[in-house]
Formats: structure tokens, C-alpha cells, sequence
């Protein structure tokens, strides 16, 4: 379990906590890092979405160029290089829709690294992916040795004391529970009284539950969390009935339901919960270093992939397109310093 400390420590962390891992992790690194093995295979002019998925994904053949107009407002060391330095918090056990390793038990395959490959493309410039742990996504970053972090990172009004955003993808959160309870979240932080919830350190989901915790505890109730250190020790405290319920992203979660169906153990989606809070829907985004002079870029990027119908098409290939944006924005507003 990680200590309330360690939260502290890591509360720079993205969204994306820790979902099922249902494939083996090959990549993994025992320094919190790893360079991934991407597809590099698409003609020019094309990217192809949805490889190596295992079943998750419609494997599905886009077509996508470099838009000079767009790449023309890059950093002029970036455009140099001719890379973009993709980050993506995966490690150690994946995260199944969003980014976790291939059929072929090498490549890193998900939604958000096609996003990415497409934007790249756009952009004129060849994806490299770096896998991370989550905390070490953020020091990738700040390090300089990432250029762009796209994993489920939510637009925050803290991070961006640090980071610069260019949003593409709703953030919703979600409960899941064994498909035999009986328990629902409506969205009334009430309902979590007596209940004992996992949740993935230094993620937003967990500052959104601490934040229920606090006020339970003001009014004389308990709100019990628990901290795992990768996906297959959160499910197996669910089912053993260690705890009521786990909270995380929307996506990973509902895959993780598809998978559960036919087994023994299955689960279902209790409640879902903006990730900006009761007042503002939440926004995953494109995360640079603030400064960079990235975000614009980014953006207009993936406006041009909406405004083309590659964006559509790629949540499609994923089934996330009750996720879809009608825009892409620079630094939206963000989950407040004081989320409700």
C-alpha cells in the first residue's frame, strides 16, 4: 500500500490509473522508464489504428500527411530532430484500452499512442514512444526527455503551473464493482459512507475521492481507501471482497468489464463522475512542458484530424467515440486547486 506521503509525492501524477494488465508487460523497466516498441510499418501518408490489440480495437487504416502550416509552428530544435518524444505512463502493467503491450508481447499498442502517432504525422515529425511508470511520466517531461505526454493526463488548474495542455478526449471517471453488488454512485459522495474504495496514487480520480473522504469524516463517517501497487492486486481485492469498489478512468474500466463478462468474476460500471468535479466535465489533453510553445501546435493538430474525420474514426476503432471533443483547446479550464 502506498502511504499518504507517497500520495503527496505524486500528486503531479496523470489520470490514467492502473486498469486491468490482461496482457504480459515485456517492457517493463526496473528503472521506471523503457523505450517502446512502436509499429513503424504504415505507407506514407498513412497511420494505422488499432494494431496488435487483441480484440480491443478495429484495426483501422487512416489517412494522414504533414500539414506545413501546422508543423511550421514548431520549435525549431524540435522540427530539427524530426522526433516527437511521445510519454506514456504504462508501466509496470499497462492500461488496456489507453496503452499496454501488443499481441505479439513487444509493441505498445492503445489509444492514446495512435492519437499521438497520428498528431505526429500531422505534424511531419516520427513518434517515439517512452514507456514510464506514472510518477516518472511527469519527470520525463520536466526532464526534457519527452516532449508531449499523451495518457489519459487530466487538464488541471495546478498542473498547469508546470504543463501546457491541448485537450482532446472527455474525462470521465468511473465505479466498478463485482457485477453481484448492489451498490450505485449517483453522484452524491453520501453513497461512499462505510465503503472501502481503491483508488491509483497520485492520480486526479484519488484527489477527487480523498476530497469525499474529508467530508465524510467532517460529518462523523467513514470513507475507507486503499492503495494497490498494480491492476491485478486491485482486482483480486475485489473479488475477494477487500474492497466495495474501484475508481479510475471511464475507458479502462469499461474494457475491464468487457473482459470480466463471461468469467466467474464479473463486474459492471456503478457510476461515472466528471473528473473536473460536479461542476465542469473534465478534459483529457496533450501535456508539454509550460513553455514549450507546444500546446498550439498540438492543438491545431488534432483540430485538423476532427475537422478531417480521422479523429472520429479513431475513437471509433478504440470505442470511445462517447468520449469525442468538438474541439481541441489550449490550457481549457481545468479540475479547480479546490475541486467539489
Amino acid at each position: 500500500m502506498r502511504t499518504h506521503l507517497s500520495r503527496r509525492s505524486l500528486i503531479r501524477g496523470i489520470t490514467a490509473a492502473t486498469a486491468v494488465a490482461t496482457l504480459a508487460t515485456g517492457l517493463a523497466a526496473c528503472g521506471g522508464d523503457s523505450d517502446a516498441a512502436t509499429n513503424t510499418s504504415d505507407t506514407a501518408g498513412t497511420v494505422t489504428v488499432g494494431r496488435l490489440s487483441n480484440g480491443a480495437a478495429k484495426e483501422t487504416t487512416l489517412k494522414v500527411a504533414e500539414v506545413k502550416s501546422i508543423s511550421a509552428q514548431l520549435p525549431a530544435a524540435l522540427k530539427k530532430s524530426g522526433k516527437l518524444v511521445i510519454g506514456s505512463g504504462t508501466l509496470p502493467s499497462g492500461s488496456p484500452p489507453l496503452g499496454f503491450v501488443g499481441s505479439d508481447q513487444k509493441s505498445l499498442t492503445g489509444s492514446e499512442i495512435d492519437l499521438a502517432r497520428l498528431v505526429a504525422a500531422v505534424l511531419g515529425l516520427e513518434p517515439e514512444v517512452k514507456r514510464f511508470t506514472w510518477e516518472n511520466l511527469f519527470v520525463g517531461i520536466d526532464s526534457g526527455k519527452v516532449n508531449v505526454g499523451f495518457s489519459n493526463i487530466t487538464d488541471t488548474e495546478e498542473r498547469k503551473q508546470k504543463y501546457e495542455f491541448a485537450s482532446y478526449r472527455k474525462d470521465d471517471l468511473a465505479f466498478e464493482t463485482l457485477k453481484t453488488s448492489k451498490w450505485t454512485f449517483d453522484g452524491d459522495y453520501q453513497a461512499l459512507a462505510d465503503k472501502t474504495v481503491s483508488v491509483g496514487a497520485g492520480t486526479n480520480q484519488e484527489r477527487i475521492l480523498l476530497e469525499w473522504q474529508s467530508r465524510l469524516k467532517k460529518e462523523g463517517k467513514k470513507l475507507t481507501v486503499k492503495y494497490f501497487q498494480d491492476s491485478p492486486s486491485i482486482y483480486l481485492a475485489l473479488t475477494s471482497g477487500k474492497i466495495d469498489a474501484y475508481l479510475g478512468p471511464s475507458p479502462n474500466l469499461s474494457y475491464h468489464v468487457t473482459q470480466t463478462a463471461t468469467t466467474p468474476n464479473a463486474t459492471k460500471i456503478a457510476g461515472q463522475y466528471s473528473g473536473a468535479g460536479e461542476s465542469l466535465q473534465g478534459l483529457i489533453a496533450a501535456t508539454a512542458k509550460k513553455g514549450s510553445g507546444l500546446a498550439k501546435p498540438l492543438a491545431d493538430a488534432i483540430n485538423h484530424l476532427i475537422d478531417n474525420g480521422q479523429y472520429a474514426k479513431w475513437l471509433a476503432a478504440w470505442n470511445l467515440s462517447n468520449d469525442a471533443v468538438s474541439k481541441s483547446e489550449v490550457n481549457p479550464p481545468g479540475l479547480p486547486l479546490t475541486n467539489s
